[in-house]
């Protein structure tokens, strides 16, 4: 596939002229109402990547998710017929939410031959369907066939399972990826099942969180203490710039490339000691997984072309991130807004089954220094949020290693103004 190259003299941000280069407004992280707005134009409309295959391993398997951002809970579920369906988790008669443990609000997951709602026993098949309704007689003319769970459109990709909340998507789910799943397709992400999550509640808007990770020119400052002395002094002095930015246009997807790849370092000093024992670090095992084939990656990968490519982070609009790491492992990121200033963000560090102890190991300490990256990069999260909301300064100028932050805004901002003026229509005539 066909990449967009940094002219010579100039930026990246002149490829995108309608992204403009005057400072951006953060209204879009501080107004409740434009919050509101968000939730029916961005997250009732986009396609949104709620798991894996490899979570429903067998028939009756399933499990639920929360989206505040969309005011409903979820049940995805694979069917007696090995099908993979999404589900309003809602019972038909009173209301109920339909699976749940112990706490209502909390997901819950499991295998089950059927879903019964604890309020009266109504009973659902794994495909949805009313089988079962309490003292049926005393209902007046009720057929079974009309009552069976609220289907939600759902599809899958590379084995990633995404939902759509609209009554009929404005576009199917490959069409909606564009490139993005072009230049990825093949990639083998089914073989890399080995997973460690980290979940936290943040006190900011989600978009901030997704711009925290959107550039690398914060990297040499906020991590600097991450690096051994002489390489953090390096790096604060010159700064850090990354290999490669592009947006797949028509579609809100984006993605950074970084340099980096240690696999192992030419020189042992540059990491510290722990690295050097267990062979691994940030950028995972420096040993690539035995029985997977790395040998010709997808097109979309390393699009620089670098000798030294890390890593690329791909945005998939509008709340997540796929980060391919170059020695053979990955990581998703999900930013799951539950009011104007806050979202619940999850991280996933997928690997290669470890075949041995050392192995594991060198994959747990990635992912504990991943943790301590991330925290970092969240630690500014409620501060930035704290002095936006102050309003002492509305609009900031980005630098051009910032163009994947100022598409995002520039991005929801025109969906919701979209969604603003359908609805005044709407209005208007009277609907």
């Amino acid at each position: 596939m066909a990449h967009f190259t940094k002219p010579a003299e100039g930026s990246w941000t002149e490829l995108y002229p309608h992204l403009g280069t005057a400072p951006v407004s953060y209204q879009d992280s501080i107004d409740p109402e434009w919050f509101e707005d968000e939730r029916e134009a961005v997250f009732k409309r986009s396609w949104l990547n709620l798991g894996r295959v490899e979570q429903l391993p067998r028939k009756g398997s399933y499990f639920t998710r929360e989206l505040d951002a969309a005011r409903t809970s979820l049940i995805i579920v694979r069917g007696a017929d090995d099908e993979i369906r999404a589900f309003h988790n809602i019972c038909r008669h009173r209301g109920n939410k339909l699976a749940w443990t112990d706490y209502p609000n909390e997901e819950d997951k499991g295998t089950c031959r059927q879903f019964a709602c604890k309020y009266h026993g109504w009973r659902y098949d794994l495909e949805g369907e009313l089988t079962f309704v309490q003292q049926e007689g005393e209902f007046f003319d009720l057929d079974k066939s009309d009552y069976g769970l609220v289907p939600v459109h759902l599809d899958v990709w590379e084995g990633f399972i995404f939902v759509n909340l609209a009554d009929e998507p404005e576009q199917p789910l490959r069409e909606f990826l564009g490139d993005l799943a072009t230049g990825l397709d093949g990639y083998p992400f089914g073989e890399m099942t080995y997973c460690y999550e980290y979940v936290a509640d943040v006190g900011a808007n989600w978009k901030l969180f997704i711009d925290a990770f959107a550039e690398f020119y914060h990297a040499p400052i906020l991590h600097m203490r991450q690096s051994v002395a002489e390489e953090a002094s390096k790096l604060a002095g010159v700064g850090f710039e990354a290999l490669h930015y592009e947006i797949y246009e028509p579609t809100a997807h984006s993605v950074v490339s970084s340099w980096g790849g240690m696999s192992p370092p030419a020189d042992p000093s540059m990491v510290k000691p722990i690295e050097n024992v267990l062979r691994s670090g940030l950028f995972g095992p420096w040993d690539k997984p035995e029985g997977i084939d790395l040998s010709t990656l997808p097109a979309g990968l390393n699009p620089a072309e670098h000798r030294a490519w890390g890593t690329d982070s791909f945005q998939v609009y509008p709340n997540m991130v796929i980060l391919i790491w170059e020695p053979g492992w990955y990581l998703t990121y999900h930013y799951w807004p539950t009011a104007m200033n806050r979202h619940r963000f999850e991280a996933r560090l997928y690997f290669a089954e470890p075949k041995n102890l050392a192995e594991r190991i060198s994959q747990e300490l990635a992912a504990v220094t991943f943790k301590e990256f991330a925290l970092q990069d969240g630690n500014t999260l409620e501060a930035t949020q704290t002095m936006l909301e102050s309003g002492v300064v509305r609009e900031f100028p980005l630098c051009d290693q910032e163009l994947l932050v100022r598409h995002l805004h520039h991005t929801v901002r025109e969906q919701v103004n979209d969604y603003r003026a359908e609805r005044d229509v709407a209005v208007a005539v009277g609907r």
